[in-house]
């Protein structure tokens, strides 16, 4: 490590050249190739999956059109008025000619009788168009008309688009970490180091996962998510690399020296942090969910490149920089000969250092503490309901918001969300049994109303469309599907060998859910022995890490307890632009249990990495733990607040998703850093004593030996307390 950290030094300009050649050259590729983002649309095997697989037998069931609705309101005269009914078909027929429309069934006709609901004073055209149609005339078109005593919007699923990569969310980030940085190093040449860094780490990575977009199968949020995780673990990654060279620095090593010892202790930890994160986000591909393997793996792509620009980049920026990282006062010192000892690993001082000496007074009292500050921050998980989010629950000035207000108040709240019964009727008893079943279906609790059977050409295929009273993120239309599939359906088909399967946007979402959170232990377990071997190699130590690997699991929790309270029970959600209170989208909590399992795992790696290096020069677990809180606090502190302000900046983008996973990661994060790293690792590792450090031999003899702290520092010594002679055995 220390060989590659001189060479970039020494060869600093083919470094900084080599850099901008790749930058330059994945940008020509994606000026000229431009991006392919696509959602995927694999559904688990699940009931919703066989309605569907039905359905495409069905007249018309390929799919080739879309449908959508233009809804209006009249406000001052009867909605079935001339006045009304003059002006919106003037409308429709000018809509009707757009390209890309295929025909619109107005009202005010007898096929379109049923769209009319004249108490309410509201009415609405059925839009079909060709799968592929830009809907943007069409939304246009209704946007700009003007007619009197008339209210107008549209939605439905040809409405419906997909979220596109939100942008400035970055530069507030930016803009906190800049001044936590500032407050940190007092100089800002070593300030912006971080921020460089991390951002040609982004750039760069943000560029390839565009790039990639033509081969592999990426949703457009996944860019938004690489950015995200980019900016706070390349920051991170690069703050702990400068803030070990200033040390080295202030401790009178010459500038090559200095980063070469960076490189060979901070460095390497950089590696096996960037590797567990790495682990964790590759790890979702055992959920069998497309889209968000490919989040996981644009997210991985980009800390893989951080972790390589803080290896390369950052050292050749330290070594053009040289002392000037350092602040005035602190360059004039050395230029008088002072070496200034407290500043370097040797004397750490100030908050850290008189926190360490608290844990070691009463550890058995800070790990309680600590443990029941996560169990009430975490609490409200154990209320969480995955699913998914409707536009009732959308901000109340979008567009979205009115047409869901427009249309449940005149049509009821399950108007746009309708359950479709497929089924196989092989037989003649099978229809029978069938035709019986919908006979039944209106007289089940919180069907609203039942549209007449289809049936396939050959009738072994049909189908009848069931609406609801609830949206469809309501827990009543959960407890629906749930009530036909298990108790409705079964009872029809008793006897027979008719096969019905419950399909529709609810029944899929919850189909969806239950696949995805049936695998999440598999994907916890998996990558919680991952990175267990990992670091139980790393630091020869069975309980180090054991104890790390259980203490993500509060993290994650208290994770997805912020996420439930702010989004699900609606505390504060409003305020971040993204609507009122829903079910947490079942995206959401993989991606955090994956994100948050591997940045908990970094801190873990910088914490104990410099703890396991004081350890093996003194053999005294007292010391090393002290030592340890002592240096690392500080630079873990930092590193978190700088992921809080990046994770939270994406907060206030407006998109569900991405606002979800920015607000748990955030407090995750902060929290993990504060309360698990800070005061229970530390106060657990005072208590478990010289057994921190057990490691088998037959173990031993077995793995090889990686040392994340690399060579030990030979100026390091201990003040932060009074020191105790080495070796002295734990208390």
């Amino acid at each position: 490590m220390s060989a590659l950290a001189r060479w970039c030094v020494t060869h600093r300009r083919m470094v900084f050249a080599g850099w901008l050649l790749l930058a330059v050259g994945l940008l020509a590729a994606v000026v000229l190739g431009g991006s392919a983002f696509k959602t995927s649309a694999d559904i688990p095997d699940s009931e919703s999956s066989k309605a569907y697989a039905l359905l495409a037998r069905m007249p018309g069931g390929a799919e080739a059109n879309t449908a959508g609705k233009v809804v209006w309101h009249a406000t001052s005269a009867p909605v079935g008025s001339d006045t009304v009914r003059d002006g919106v078909t003037g409308l429709l027929n000018r809509i009707a000619d757009l390209p890309g429309v295929v025909s619109v069934q107005s009202p005010y006709t007898e096929a379109g009788a049923q769209q009319v609901a004249p108490e309410a004073g509201t009415a609405y055209a059925q839009v079909v168009l060709t799968r592929d149609a830009d809907t943007g005339p069409v939304e246009r078109v209704v946007a700009d008309a003007r007619l009197a005593g008339v209210e107008l919007t549209y939605g439905g699923t040809a409405f419906e688009t997909q979220p596109q990569p939100t942008h400035g969310p970055e530069a507030i980030g930016l803009i906190v970490a800049l001044v936590l940085l500032m407050l940190m190093f007092r100089s800002w040449r070593a300030s912006l180091l971080p921020l460089i860094t991390g951002v040609a780490g982004v750039v760069v990575s943000l560029l390839l996962v565009v790039a990639g977009s033509h081969l592999v199968t990426l949703d457009a949020t996944s860019i938004t998510m690489a950015s995200m995780m980019g900016l706070a673990v390349g920051i991170d990654y690069a703050l702990f690399v400068v803030n070990r060279t200033r040390k080295g620095l202030l401790a009178g090593l010459p500038v090559p020296d200095a980063v070469a010892r960076a490189i060979d202790t901070s460095g390497r930890a950089v590696i096996f942090a960037g590797l567990t994160v790495i682990i964790a986000l590759l790890g979702i591909r055992v959920v069998g969910m497309g889209v968000l393997t490919g989040m996981g793996e644009a997210a991985a792509v980009t800390v893989a490149v951080t972790v390589v620009a803080a290896l390369t980049l950052l050292p050749a920026l330290l070594g053009g920089f040289g002392l000037k990282v350092l602040s005035k006062r602190q360059r004039a010192r050395l230029a008088q000969g002072i070496i200034d000892d407290a500043a370097g690993p040797a004397r750490p001082r100030g908050v850290a250092a008189a926190w360490a000496r608290v844990l070691q007074t009463a550890p058995w009292l800070m790990a309680p503490l600590a443990l029941a500050v996560v169990a009430v921050l975490a609490a409200p998980v154990t209320q969480i309901r995955v699913g998914e989010a409707d536009a009732s629950s959308d901000p109340v000035a979008s567009q979205t918001h009115r047409y869901s207000a427009m249309t449940s108040a005149a049509f009821g709240a399950g108007f746009d969300n309708p359950l479709i019964l497929a089924a196989n009727t092989p037989d003649q008893q099978s229809r029978q049994a069938f035709t019986a079943l919908t006979g039944r279906l209106a007289s089940v609790t919180g069907v609203a109303a039942v549209s007449p059977d289809r049936m396939s050409a050959d009738g072994t295929v049909r189908t009848v469309t069931i609406t609801p009273r609830t949206s469809a993120q309501a827990e009543a239309t959960a407890d629906l599907v749930e009530r036909l599939r298990g108790e409705v359906v079964p009872a029809a088909a008793s006897g027979t060998s008719l096969r019905v399967y419950v399909g529709g946007k609810a029944a899929t979402s919850q189909d969806l859910s239950e696949a995805l959170l049936g695998r999440l232990p598999l994907y916890l377990g998996i990558i919680a022995v991952l990175g267990f071997l990992l670091l139980a190699v790393a630091f020869r130590s069975l309980l180090v890490p054991l104890v790390g690997a259980l203490s993500n699991v509060t993290s994650i929790l208290v994770g997805l307890g912020a996420i439930t309270a702010m989004f699900q029970f609606g505390w504060g959600s409003e305020l971040l632009g993204v609507g009122t209170g829903a079910p947490v989208m079942y995206i959401v909590p993989v991606m955090i249990v994956g994100i948050v399992f591997g940045l908990s795992m970094d801190y873990q790696v910088f914490l104990v990495s410099r703890i396991h290096e004081e350890w093996a020069r003194s053999k005294d677990n007292r010391r090393a733990v002290r030592v340890g809180v002592a240096e690392t606090g500080r630079v873990i502190a930092t590193a978190a607040l700088i992921m809080l302000g990046v994770f939270a900046s994406f907060a206030f983008g407006g998109e569900r998703i991405v606002s979800a996973i920015g607000i748990g990661l955030a407090v995750a994060v902060l929290i993990d850093a504060f309360v698990v790293r800070l005061t229970l690792i530390p106060a657990l590792m005072n208590l478990l004593g010289n057994a921190n450090w057990y490691y088998p031999r037959w173990a031993g003899k077995l793995t090889p030996h990686l040392a994340v702290e690399g060579v030990a520092d030979p100026v390091a010594h201990d003040a932060a307390a009074p020191a105790e002679p080495v070796g002295v055995a734990a208390r």
